[in-house]
């Protein structure tokens, strides 16, 4: 059986590697993950968003987010659910990526 608590972290930290070319901030501090869900089977769900629906990378990036994580020695898949709603907006960003893009 995984450790699905220590999973998650590692998972964090493969996400928090990734980051939106626009923007010099990871995904996951910018908000863009919506939920990390680890199975019992060490099955991986992500539910994540961009930016806008037009963001240029929206082909690109679930793909670089699901093959980093598939990397991941304990995991056996990885699912990327891309949704909009809610729709993202720069209050969704952690305190340090509002401070390193001067919203603080």
């Amino acid at each position: 059986m995984v450790d699905k608590g220590y999973l998650e972290q590692k998972i964090i930290s493969v996400i928090e590697t990734v980051y939106d070319p626009e923007i010099p901030v990871n995904i996951y501090e910018l908000g863009m993950i919506y939920n990390v869900k680890v199975e019992d089977n060490a099955d991986v769900e992500i539910t994540m968003t961009l930016t806008s629906p037009a963001c240029p990378v929206a082909e690109s990036l679930p793909i670089e987010v699901q093959q980093k994580i598939k990397e991941i020695d304990e995991v056996n898949e990885v699912n990327i659910n891309l949704v909009w709603e809610p729709p993202w907006n720069k209050d969704m960003m952690s305190d340090e990526a509002k401070l390193n893009l001067g919203f603080l």
